[in-house]
């Protein structure tokens, strides 16, 4: 890990703690007008803030994602301990989760129009927010602000215009959980995460990781739902489009735009119903980030009867898989892969299991991962001592 001192942020450490801090949960992260402020497909207008340092992208980069609660809690500090004693030089931190839930206090007049940074009474003080990226900073980790894009119930009820429309009756569509989702054809959806994910670059995120940048997963959806703002795309096509124009709008602040998708999108040829089409895709971002998890993998893919009992051969078929397919893409995104440290099914998945994982990556040419734990709750043991 590169522990070399990057440039301190004083200047912006002094402005905001001159604000005053009254913990948790007060206090905003930037000023911002009250005025109530109806949504659009253009950007937001947000004050200037003072320009902080960004640690640099690694050439080889570990990382773990941090999910809302854990940022908000003590865990976010064990997280950065852990990066400051092993391989790990980079968190992947919620800022905006799949409840539509915003860290911090934001400035972005819709975040603050639908309470997303207030929803459920919890939020990053700007204290707290400063002293970890100044934190991350001073010791090389590289910060990855994690935005969900279509999967915002929050959003999607508060504004039901955006929300994808059953055929029926043309009321919000709602997944097997009761929830509904975010049209992907409405191009508000994706000027929301634009102006969350300069937000986050403009207070100190290095990078944006932009995940369901999709429709939902269940195969009643088509029949289901109908989308007026399609005009003949494919959902494919839909989520090409959107990628690039998320790419295209935050280009002028020189914001790497990564995207995850789903792990099995390097193998199949379809859309998967979701609109990840491969070829599609892979050359609308920086970096794409297949989430190769083995338990996520149908029995008898790969010709494997449990692909979840084979963790080397499963990243190693989809890794092979996905270098094939990006070969005949001119401008392919920069591939890393996400692995499992999670049990879903048999069998645990302890050390080993994790550590077969990383070296599928490694035979295959991949120095890069991050690893997934929905509760952020890491196997140490499968980790290296630092860089």
């Amino acid at each position: 890990m590169n522990t070399a001192r990057i440039g301190t942020i004083a200047l912006c450490s002094v402005l905001l703690a001159c604000q005053g801090d009254k913990g948790a949960q007060s206090g905003d992260l930037f000023p911002v007008s009250r005025g109530k402020a109806a949504a659009s497909s253009r950007p937001a207008r947000i004050d200037s803030v003072v320009p902080v340092a960004h640690v640099p992208t690694p050439d080889t980069l570990r990382g773990l994602y941090v999910n809302r609660w854990a940022a908000l809690g003590s865990k976010l500090d064990r997280l950065i301990d852990v990066a400051r004693k092993t391989e790990i030089n980079a968190l992947v931190i919620d800022v905006k989760d799949d409840r539509g839930f915003v860290l911090y206090r934001s400035r972005v007049p819709l975040a603050r129009e639908i309470g997303a940074d207030t929803a459920d009474g919890h939020w990053m003080s700007r204290s707290k927010l400063r002293a970890v990226l100044d934190t991350m900073t001073a010791n090389g980790i590289y910060p990855i602000a994690r935005i969900v894009v279509a999967k915002d119930p929050l959003l999607a009820q508060k504004r039901l215009d955006l929300a994808i429309k059953r055929k029926s009756d043309l009321k919000p569509w709602l997944d097997k959980n009761g929830h509904p989702w975010l049209d992907p054809h409405q191009r508000v959806v994706w000027q929301y995460a634009a102006d969350l994910a300069r937000e986050a670059y403009e207070v100190g995120f290095s990078e944006v990781q932009f995940d369901y940048v999709r429709f939902p997963d269940e195969k009643r959806l088509i029949n289901e739902t109908v989308y007026p703002l399609a005009n003949g795309r494919t959902r494919a096509q839909v989520i090409r489009d959107q990628l690039g124009f998320l790419r295209k709008a935050l280009k002028p602040q020189g914001i790497r735009v990564t995207a995850d998708v789903f792990g099995l999108t390097a193998t199949d040829t379809s859309d998967m119903g979701i609109g990840q089409r491969w070829e599609m895709f892979v050359d609308q971002v920086d970096v794409v980030l297949p989430m190769i998890y083995p338990s996520h993998f149908a029995r008898g893919t790969y010709k494997l009867r449990n692909p979840n009992a084979h963790p080397y051969q499963t990243i190693d078929h989809a890794l092979k898989d996905a270098i094939a397919r990006s070969d005949s893409i001119p401008n392919a995104a920069l591939i890393i892969p996400w692995y499992q440290d999670f049990t879903l099914g048999a069998p645990r998945y302890e050390a080993a299991q994790i550590r077969a994982q990383k070296k599928a990556g490694y035979d295959n040419g991949f120095q890069s991962w991050i690893l997934w734990n929905p509760k952020s709750n890491y196997t140490l043991a499968a980790l290296e001592p630092q860089l």
